[in-house]
């Protein structure tokens, strides 16, 4: 743990840093700092009482009390830059580690003030946030479930759904769309304690762009990309989980191409252990698909084949170090959690994507996923 003394100024609803510090959701920005190991929040008379109550860590300060200062000195504006002059001029600190996220405005105001700041590069402001303790795997696995309950409605009401005029599905007497199954989908999850966000469900040629959502008619027998990454509304841990379905019969090449993707999850996770480069990872996935025969080029101006990362890391934020993919020079340690996603996208077939969850230890990969994998339904 760093002695620098630590500044973070925002709000913890989407500061997965902030989150991570105090366990407190704030919608407002606030400032968190940390001096000599003691860590102290400054809040509104709004959440004070809250914070006292739920951050017992923390020493909790009043936002009003320290403008009150300034306001006695007939200061003409005070603002979050002025406090933070104050904290640091009553605590003799000359400069705040601040996370390269830091607002430049606020940076430029505390610059004036003469208030040092240094950057801390990287994605992660606290660098143990990488490594999960047991008590985080055990809210991402929460988190999980929750995007478990919306698939597993996805996959029942595709189950329940007729094949009508030009192989539209149709599901309790209306046409069966992206938008109407992403509604059901996102309903389940808020139900189950998960915030839904830009949930996928793309068929047919649709699903061969990895992150289109998906809209108009779903249709049988072509391949439909369900993705869900759900945000527990109690703890802030994401959960991940992609399947793949076909409504009625998959073609023999959408079946090769499932077995396959298949296959290259099952190699993935194998090779997934402490120790492990996880660009070596992706290798190993990029070479079954080679050796299967699909290849990975750009034909009319567009992807086709296996084009994005085999994972990344889960956790307060959907996309975590550390990622698994060519570029990435990180090596799997003990504690990471990762999803598993290789995927095919061929347009002329469909797109085909299986996504696990798993945990790195030193006997290999535990998987945390527990949804089945179906194609046709």
């Amino acid at each position: 743990m760093t002695t620098e003394s630590l500044l973070i100024v925002a709000d913890s609803e989407h500061d997965a840093d902030l989150l991570y510090a105090v366990g407190l959701f704030v919608p407002d920005p606030f400032i968190y700092f940390r001096h000599q190991g003691r860590c102290h929040i400054v809040l509104s008379d709004l959440e004070l009482n809250r914070g006292k109550a739920q951050v017992p860590h923390c020493q909790t300060l009043s936002l009003t009390r320290y403008t009150r200062k300034f306001q006695r000195q007939k200061a003409k504006s005070v603002g979050l830059a002025h406090v933070i002059h104050l904290l640091a001029k009553e605590r003799h600190i000359r400069k705040f580690l601040v996370p390269e996220r830091f607002a430049f405005g606020l940076a430029r105001q505390l610059r004036r003030l003469k208030v040092r700041l240094k950057i801390r590069d990287g994605p992660l402001f606290f660098p143990e946030r990488e490594f999960k303790t047991p008590d985080e795997i055990k809210k991402i696995s929460a988190a999980l479930l929750m995007a478990e309950v919306g698939m597993a409605e996805a996959m029942q009401a595709l189950k329940n759904s007729k094949i009508g005029p030009g192989n539209k599905l149709v599901y309790r007497g209306g046409p069966l769309t992206s938008e109407r199954l992403r509604g059901i989908i996102d309903t389940a999850v808020l139900q189950a304690g998960g915030l839904p966000n830009h949930t996928i469900v793309a068929g047919g040629r649709q699903a061969c762009d990895p992150h289109e959502a998906g809209s108009g008619p779903l249709r049988a027998n072509q391949p439909i990309i369900i993705d869900i990454f759900p945000r527990s509304q109690k703890t802030g841990y994401f959960g991940d989980i992609t399947r793949t379905f076909v409504k009625g019969r998959a073609t023999d090449a959408v079946r090769s191409l499932y077995q396959a993707v298949s296959r290259a999850q099952q190699i993935a996770i194998a090779e997934v252990r402490t120790g492990a480069q996880a660009s070596a990872v992706h290798r190993a996935v990029l070479k079954h698909f080679e050796t299967a025969g699909y290849r990975t080029r750009r034909r009319d101006g567009r992807w086709e084949g296996f084009f994005h990362g085999t994972g990344h890391g889960l956790g307060l934020e959907l996309h975590e170090p550390p990622r698994i993919s060519a570029a990435s020079d990180s090596e799997l340690k003990p504690g990471q959690v990762v999803t598993v996603e290789p995927g095919l996208y061929y347009p002329a077939i469909g797109g085909v994507r299986v996504e696990d969850v798993v945990v790195v230890t030193s006997n290999g990969a535990r998987n945390l996923t527990r949804f089945e994998k179906t194609l046709e339904v």
